[in-house]
């Protein structure tokens, strides 16, 4: 990624259930298997429920010291408008849609199921900290989360393509 080998950072969001992954959560509250061993590729479930905290991962990586902060705005955003050819996203300049996030560097967040926002209720990244926290995300320009608190009359919109 870092020599540029690989286009972009973006997650498949496959936000199946526990069972259909073949898990369970036993009395502690820790996922378990469910012991389906054996059943084969053909009826796996590829993928995990991942979107909600890949940028936070990668800030993982960047207080390890293995990736920058313009390498991470490289891969997740403007690589992704690039090479999709979308039209004004991807970077913050005057008459572009402003899709941005803030971040606080210094406080960490912690993946609960309490502050999963997946529809399927779990994470792979349970009980995980992560060393920042998400403060805000804007849409289009409007803020739709600040500090915990969900705007949810703001709708995003289609996207439209330079192709």
């Amino acid at each position: 990624m870092l020599d540029d080998r690989l286009d972009v950072i973006a997650t498949d969001h496959a936000p199946h259930t526990l069972e259909e992954k073949g898990f369970f959560r036993n009395e502690n509250g820790a996922l378990s298997p469910l012991g389906r061993v054996g059943e084969g590729y053909e009826k796996a479930h590829a993928g995990l429920p991942l979107v909600q905290h890949s940028l936070l991962l990668m800030l993982h990586y960047y207080k390890q010291g293995k990736i920058s902060l313009e390498k991470i705005a490289e891969k997740m955003s403007h690589a992704v408008a690039d090479c999709f050819q979308v039209k004004d996203r991807g970077y913050i300049r005057e008459g572009y849609y402003g899709d941005l996030v803030i971040v606080d560097l210094n406080q960490p967040t912690t993946v609960k199921q309490e502050n999963l926002l997946y529809k399927c209720g779990w994470s792979p990244l349970e009980n995980f900290e992560f060393p920042a926290t998400i403060t805000h995300t804007f849409v289009n320009g409007n803020l739709v989360y600040g500090n915990g608190v969900w705007n949810e009359s703001i709708k995003g919109q289609r996207l439209k393509f330079e192709r």
